[in-house]
């Protein structure tokens, strides 16, 4: 399938980004990801193997655009946990959270 990262076209199949994967350790997902047979790993270390292509390059969205195209399954990024108000953190501190 033709895909464009980068502005740069790729003929990209579901065979050739799993050839391409194999035996790549997977880093930490802090963002959006792709599963690749059994194993999760973030677009923009995927992008980087398949384009040959520098992370910079190229967007976490056009990778994930390409490999939903291809059949696999992405995720988003994960949300953070909303940090506790100035006044939660105080109260916390001098041990009166039941008193909230």
């Amino acid at each position: 399938m033709r895909c464009v990262i980068a502005r740069f076209p790729f003929e990209l199949t579901k065979s050739g980004v799993l050839a391409s994967m194999k035996g790549v350790k997977p880093e930490p997902v802090t963002g959006e990801s792709v599963i690749i047979g059994r194993r999760q790993y973030p677009v923009k270390q995927v992008g980087e193997i398949v384009t040959r292509q520098d992370r910079r390059d190229f967007t976490a969205a056009e990778v994930t655009r390409a490999m939903t195209r291809l059949g696999f399954t992405c995720r988003t990024a994960p949300e953070a946990e909303s940090a506790p108000s100035p006044l939660e953190e105080a109260s916390a501190l001098l041990g009166l959270t039941d008193r909230l």
